[in-house]
């Protein structure tokens, strides 16, 4: 099939479709929405920073506006998404559990462990005894110190857990304040069973497939690192697949190799190619967010290089602890170092950057404020404070727009 040939902002407009990022949201959302999203991205990367939201709850305000961030735990309680490592540690779909627990029976989602388990043998029958015992447990329920587990400073314990976890002997069953819970996995789905899993090998093509959908188009490059596939296992099932009419090859102006898409993308880059896609969507990103976590996509397809600076060292960061992308229609125009300072309910701009090449305008000023307003009404922050640190011009573009202490 020849599909259309692209200019580079048209795939940006299919990617940004794709992930559900094209217009803000035309309704309130509900949760079956918040479910929906997670389907379309296919993952939702959980982490634990709260200097604003947590990721996870903050990927789906981008996409969906209002919403109350219980919902996500109520449908993790509800069985209806599952945690588990796929990009990295994900919210999932329920029904992608077959995909990722033959990954995970393969062997594929433990290697974090590989050494700590021989020196700690003794903490891992400890937990497990204790969940076949009693049920679901936290981290807080034992007691040792913290640090004798090795891996992230955890106490042996955790790390246990998590080991069992990595393995699917145990599941998360629910957050309470957001800290897991976890209980065997048989008890979890008692009537589960692992004979009737997809190969290995189709579980790959069938990730691959949703990598891309989830993309929109897609270079080859970009698509392992969306599950973390094996490099190698995905460069070659890739062009089994353009053979087998499951992928289709895409052309993009200035690109020498053709990009990748589905089926289910067509009509995304029918529009896109006959100027019907129009971007008008303005809204802060997580820096774990799907659009921006691998930085050489963003760089090949925003010309932005974003890399997370909370795990960089302080007198190395250039933009702050915890920056967000702007995203401004089909553009990254800035990073906003922000803080939700919930106590006084005060929404602190510590630092806005914008892009090189950026000029500002009042559109864009009008539509950049909205969206820190809705965010910071969101975090249950209303006011808004820009620090002294925020540069003068974009202070005196802003200001007119907020809502300012």
């Amino acid at each position: 099939m020849q599909l259309p040939t692209l200019t580079l902002p048209q795939v940006r407009l299919v990617h940004l479709s794709a992930q559900g990022l094209l217009a803000a949201p035309s309704a309130c959302a509900d949760k079956e929405a918040v479910l929906q999203s997670i389907r379309r991205m296919g993952v939702l990367q959980i982490d634990t920073i709260h200097v604003v939201a947590r990721s996870p709850y903050f990927v789906l305000f981008s996409r969906l506006g209002e919403y109350a961030p219980a919902w996500l735990e109520e449908l993790l309680a509800e069985g209806r998404i599952f945690e588990q490592w796929a990009h990295a540690a994900c919210f999932l779909p329920q029904e992608d559990f077959p995909l990722i627990r033959r990954l995970i029976l393969a062997g594929t989602r433990d290697t974090y462990f590989s050494g700590w388990i021989d020196r700690n043998l003794d903490a891992v029958a400890t937990v497990r005894q204790a969940l076949i015992a009693n049920g679901a447990v936290r981290s807080a329920d034992f007691k040792s110190e913290k640090g004798a587990g090795g891996w992230w400073n955890w106490k042996a314990e955790k790390s246990a857990l998590e080991y069992l976890f990595s393995r699917g002997e145990v599941m998360v069953v629910r957050r309470e304040n957001f800290q897991r819970v976890y209980d065997l996995t048989q008890r979890v789905l008692p009537d589960w069973e692992d004979d009737s899993l997809p190969s290995l090998d189709e579980v790959y093509r069938e990730l691959i497939r949703r990598s891309v959908r989830a993309l929109g188009i897609a270079r080859p490059s970009w698509v392992a690192d969306y599950y973390r596939l094996p490099k190698m296992t995905v460069k070659t099932l890739l062009s089994e697949m353009v053979r087998s009419g499951a992928l289709l090859e895409a052309s993009v102006e200035g690109w020498q190799e053709p990009a990748l898409t589905v089926a289910e993308n067509l009509p995304l880059i029918a529009a896109a190619a006959e100027g019907k896609l129009k971007a008008s969507c303005t809204a802060l990103l997580s820096p774990f967010d799907p659009v921006v976590w691998d930085r050489e996509r963003a760089r090949q397809l925003f010309g932005f290089d974003f890399m997370i600076q909370a795990y960089t060292k302080a007198e190395k960061r250039q933009y702050g602890y915890f920056p967000l992308p702007l995203l401004y229609e089909d553009r990254l125009i800035a990073r906003v170092d922000a803080k939700a300072n919930r106590a006084t309910k005060c929404f602190e701009i510590k630092g806005f950057y914008l892009e090189p090449g950026i000029e500002p305008h009042e559109a864009m000023a009008k539509a950049v404020a909205a969206s820190l307003q809705r965010t910071a009404s969101w975090h249950r922050t209303p006011q808004i404070s820009l620090s002294p640190e925020v540069n003068s011009g974009c202070r005196e573009w802003l200001s007119p727009y907020l809502v300012t202490d």
